[in-house]
Formats: C-alpha cells, structure tokens, sequence
C-alpha cells in the first residue's frame, strides 16, 4: 500500500527530491511510437510549458528536468520560505491558475470584494 505524501517528505532532512511519473500500457508521452509510426513530439514543449507554470504556482525552483519518451525526471527544490510571506489573496490567486475557485473565492478576488458581508469575507 502507497504511504501519503506527507509521510514520505521531510522538508527538515532536505528541500530537493527527485521525482518521476511515467507513462504505463506502452503509451508515449513524447518521441515517437515504433509500433504505429504517430509522432508525440509536440508533446514535449507542452510539458516543459506545465512545469514551469507549476513551479511559480507553487514556489518550487526547478533545478533540472528531462522529459524522455514515456517518462520525466525533476529536480525540484521545495521553498518553504516563500510561501509563508504570501497573503491569503495571493494564495487564493495562485489556486485559481489552475483550479476553478468557490463562489467566494471568486467573489472575494472579483470587484464584488466590497459587496461581501462579514460572514462572507473569509479571514483565514
């Protein structure tokens, strides 16, 4: 059984983990497939393009990537500094990059701001 993530870091041993995630059932990611002939090579600056968006979402420096064929590799340094000088307004703007935010969240980042009431207003 897989252990949760937060049992697996320890961010006061070290703040740089090499990750990999991989294709499985013979599926391409990038490069190209010997068996049908089909090209995945544009493939490949979208996932460049992703990490790097993900990385100043999530104040993580990237200090190494390859992307290969059916796999990627990361080296990724954990900032743990940076988030903890972020506000609440800047977190909720850095979630809603890649997620849709609830009707408050939204509200709360839109000029609807001073419309809220007090028990609308998430004070975090």
């Amino acid at each position: 059984m897989a252990s949760p993530r937060y049992s697996q870091l320890s961010l006061d041993d070290t703040l740089w983990y090499h990750c990999v995630s991989r294709c499985v059932r013979r599926a391409y990611l990038c490069g190209r497939d010997d068996r049908s002939g089909q090209s995945y090579e544009h493939r490949r600056h979208w996932v460049m393009q992703r990490i790097q968006q993900l990385a100043a979402i999530f104040t993580i420096d990237v200090a190494a990537y390859a992307v290969m064929s059916n796999h990627y590799h990361l080296v990724v340094r954990v900032d743990n500094e940076r988030p903890d000088q972020l506000s609440t307004e800047e977190v909720m703007q850095r979630w809603t990059q890649l997620y849709k935010g609830s009707i408050l969240v939204n509200r709360y980042l839109s000029d609807q701001r001073s419309e809220m009431g007090e028990g609308e207003n998430p004070s975090f």
